[in-house]
């Protein structure tokens, strides 16, 4: 009972801690650009497209692991455990401060507070540029301990300094973590000079620590898209708590875009579906769906969970299906393709099959349709959502993998939502889908 009446105080409370934005009223858009893409900091061009799902694949596993693990957490523990720090997907630049600096951040749907890393340090992880310095910002200053954003702060993961000022610790699931001073300054979305929020409350991080060094050094912080009152979603005032995107395939040479504002980021015209957001005190922040089934051709099977029994996550480019559930799509999937799954697949996939029995086949596209029956909402995923092709073994393996324990968290990952424009509606308590060339949008 607890800690249902935190968090639905959580939830009433958060548009009080938004800033007065000077960005248009509709809304704004930013960039967000894929860690695998050409355009990215941290692309590695020695790679292969194989190696880069594979990588992909291992990165899903350990952010399910993660997020399973948090989700089995007390409802209050000491420190709230967050996904991996270092394994999402997207980032985002952002600049902040007076004079404003450039910084890039991981943008994650799985937690939501905004930090950087900040001097002085008593540890932090390499980057490639300076800490951020409070000091050299005119528009900067320390959250009170008493003050409102200060208590927005789940139980236990803050705590007040020696000069009154409020301490903050997360925790993610990689044993990655930030400490710091909460706090309040100028940010600019996109560019220097648009989009601007003169009072945005975020962590400036003075002990840091990312589990995966090699490539954090491109990365300065996380921007939390999460459903908590302190992400930047729950700070946009009078722009409305409602964002979209449209993901773009692994490795194009565009980014992706990410919309912001009750105007800009509805989604409209034909086809547009929608299905319930669902909130769960024991896991704030992140966004629950209901599956209903998975279709294959014609053929339909269940789930027997209801509730919300998968979230939607950006930061996790595979679909990871529940262990049983995943069994049951496994053997659906094999009797629609009239295929036998290869035996000992390359690691970490979990399904695959030879391009020749697929193509040899009797079944056609129509007949091999996979539908995701989400309540109220049918999503269905094209050839570029589930498979990925290894050249090297000449497999077409399923963009999909099972929880490594049987009541493990299903997750709706980014890959299957290619070619969707995908809008969070907060205050609407709803997401909805359209199929659109993301290209375009």
């Amino acid at each position: 009972m607890r800690s249902s009446f935190v968090y639905c105080f959580l939830v009433l409370f958060s548009l009080s801690t938004t800033s007065i934005a000077e960005a248009t009223k509709s809304g704004f858009s930013v960039d967000l650009i894929h860690r695998d893409s050409p355009l990215s900091p941290l692309y590695d061009p020695s790679l292969t497209p194989s190696q880069r799902i594979k990588n992909a694949a291992m990165r899903s596993m350990a952010r399910c692991d993660r997020l399973s693990h948090s989700r089995k957490e007390n409802d209050l523990p000491k420190t709230i455990t967050f996904p991996d720090a270092s394994m999402n997907e997207y980032l985002m630049r952002f600049f902040i401060g007076t004079p404003p600096v450039e910084r890039f951040a991981l943008a994650d749907t799985g937690s939501d507070l905004i930090w950087v890393q900040c001097t002085p340090c008593k540890k932090c992880f390499p980057q490639n540029t300076p800490l951020f310095d409070p000091t050299k910002s005119s528009t900067y200053r320390r959250v009170g301990c008493d003050s409102q954003p200060c208590t927005l702060l789940p139980q236990n993961q803050h705590s007040c300094g020696n000069s009154g000022e409020c301490k903050y610790r997360y925790e993610y699931g990689d044993n990655s973590h930030t400490d710091g001073i909460l706090s309040v300054d100028k940010i600019n979305f996109g560019s220097k000079d648009v989009n601007v929020f003169p009072k945005f409350t975020f962590g400036c991080g003075n002990l840091n620590n990312l589990t995966d060094v090699d490539e954090s050094k491109v990365n300065t912080g996380l921007v939390g898209l999460g459903a908590g009152p302190l992400s930047l979603v729950s700070q946009l005032g009078d722009i409305g708590r409602k964002f979209s995107y449209c993901f773009l395939p692994i490795g194009s040479n565009a980014t992706s875009k990410l919309n912001f504002g009750n105007e800009l980021a509805t989604i409209k015209g034909k086809g547009v579906v929608s299905t319930p957001l669902i909130f769960k005190s024991s896991a704030p922040g992140f966004y629950f769906l209901n599956l209903e089934g998975i279709g294959v051709g014609k053929k339909m099977m269940k789930t027997s969970k209801s509730g919300g029994n998968i979230i939607i996550d950006s930061g996790t480019t595979f679909t990871v299906l529940e262990k049983s559930v995943f069994k049951m799509f496994s053997s659906l999937a094999e009797e629609v393709f009239g295929v036998k799954a290869v035996k000992n697949p390359p690691q970490p996939f979990n399904l695959c099959f030879r391009d020749e029995d697929i193509k040899n086949s009797d079944s056609d596209d129509d007949d091999t349709d996979v539908v995701f029956h989400f309540t109220g909402a049918k999503i269905r995923l094209n050839t570029l959502n589930l498979f990925s092709f290894l050249l090297d073994d000449n497999l077409l393996c399923m963009l999909m993998q099972p929880t490594k324990e049987e009541d493990g968290l299903s997750i709706f990952g980014n890959q299957a939502q290619i070619g969707y424009q995908v809008e969070y509606d907060l205050d609407g308590g709803k997401i909805s889908f359209a199929p659109a060339d993301c290209f375009k949008h």
